[in-house]
C-alpha cells in the first residue's frame, strides 16, 4: 500500500521539493529545472491542498492521476487540483535537461475573487478528464507569457492592485487552456467511471441545489447509496487513496463551499449555515473552526 503525503501549503510543497520558500505564502511560479526529483518517492501517493498547473519539458516522469497514466518526456500542460490524489514516478535517467515550470495557487487567494466559484467550472481538472494537453509552440508561447507576467508582478510589485492583476491572469491562462483543450480534444467524451470522480460530482450537485436547507447536510449513508456501493467500501478505498475518510471528505466539501459565501457575500453566518444545511449555526461555527482554526467572523474579516 502506498503513503499518502498531503501537503497543506505551498512552503511545505517548496521544502519537499527541495526549493527555496515561496515569496508568497498562497501563490508561487516554480521553474521545473529547480525542483529536485527521487525515486524514493515513487511510492508516495501525493494529495495537494492547492491548485497546481504545470508544463513540462524533458522530466523522466509518469505520473498516474485518476487511474490513468501520464507521460512527460513530451512537452504537456498538466492540471491538478486541491484534495485529488496522483503518484509520480520517477524513472532513472538524466534530469538535467529538464524545463518547464509549475504555478501552484492556495484556494485562500480566490476567495474574495468570481474565479473562487468559476475555477470549479473548468473540465481540465476533473478526474474524468482522460488526456493531458499537448501544446503547439505557439500555444505554448502565448501561456508562458502570462506565466512570466504572474511572476514579474508578486515578484516586482506589492500594492493594492496586485493580487486582482495575479487573478486576472490567471483567468486569463485558464480561458486559454480552455480554447486549447477544445481544439485538442474536440471529439472527446468524459468518462465518469470513477468511483473519486462520481463523489466529487456528486457532492458539486449537492451544493448547487437550491433546497439545501430542507435536505440537509449530505451524510456517508446518503453518498453511498448515491454511488450504489457500501460505506466500507467507499472508507476503504478513500482512506488507501487519500489518508482521509468519507465523512472528512465531506466535511471538507462543506467547508470549501462556506469559504466561498463567507468572502463572497454578505450573508450572515446563520443563513450561511443554514444555507449549507446545518440545523443550527452553532454546529457549523463548530465545524469551521476545527478545520481551519478561525471562527466564520474571523475568516470573513481577513478580507475587509
Amino acid at each position: 500500500m502506498k503513503e499518502v503525503r498531503k501537503l497543506k501549503s505551498l512552503i511545505e510543497f517548496h521544502r519537499s521539493r527541495g526549493l527555496l520558500p515561496p515569496q508568497h505564502p498562497l501563490i508561487s511560479v516554480v521553474d521545473y529545472a529547480d525542483v529536485r526529483l527521487s525515486p524514493e518517492n515513487n511510492n508516495v501517493n501525493w494529495v495537494f491542498d492547492f491548485y497546481s498547473i504545470s508544463l513540462k519539458r524533458n522530466v523522466a516522469t509518469k505520473l498516474k492521476y485518476g487511474q490513468q497514466q501520464y507521460d512527460f518526456d513530451e512537452g504537456i500542460l498538466f492540471f491538478i487540483a486541491p484534495g485529488q490524489v496522483f503518484n509520480v514516478e520517477v524513472r532513472q535517467g538524466k534530469q538535467d535537461d529538464k524545463s518547464g515550470w509549475m504555478l501552484l495557487v492556495h484556494p485562500d487567494f480566490f476567495w474574495n475573487a468570481a474565479l473562487a466559484k468559476k475555477i470549479k467550472h473548468y473540465e481540465f481538472f476533473d478526474y474524468s478528464v482522460n488526456e493531458a494537453l499537448f501544446l503547439s509552440d505557439t500555444e505554448e508561447s502565448i501561456l508562458n507569457g502570462i506565466i512570466q507576467n504572474i511572476r514579474q508582478e508578486h515578484h516586482s510589485n506589492i500594492d493594492k492592485f496586485c493580487q486582482d492583476i495575479i487573478i486576472s491572469q490567471i483567468e486569463t491562462l485558464l480561458n486559454y487552456s480552455e480554447r486549447f483543450y477544445q481544439r485538442q480534444f474536440i471529439t472527446r467524451k468524459i468518462t465518469n467511471h470513477q468511483i473519486l470522480d462520481r463523489m466529487e460530482s456528486f457532492l458539486n450537485s449537492y451544493y448547487e441545489a437550491d433546497d439545501l436547507s430542507g435536505k440537509g447536510l449530505p451524510t456517508v449513508k446518503f453518498l453511498t447509496e448515491e454511488l450504489n456501493i457500501s460505506p466500507g467500501y467507499l472508507s476503504r478505498l478513500l482512506k488507501d487513496l487519500t489518508g482521509l475518510s468519507t465523512m472528512q471528505h465531506i466535511q471538507n466539501k462543506i467547508i470549501e463551499e462556506s469559504k466561498i459565501k463567507l468572502s463572497t457575500s454578505d450573508l450572515s453566518i446563520s443563513e450561511i449555515a443554514y444555507q449549507l444545511g446545518f440545523e443550527h449555526s452553532q454546529s457549523f461555527s463548530k465545524l469551521f473552526k476545527a478545520k481551519t482554526n478561525l471562527s466564520p467572523v474571523e475568516f470573513r474579516s481577513s478580507f475587509n
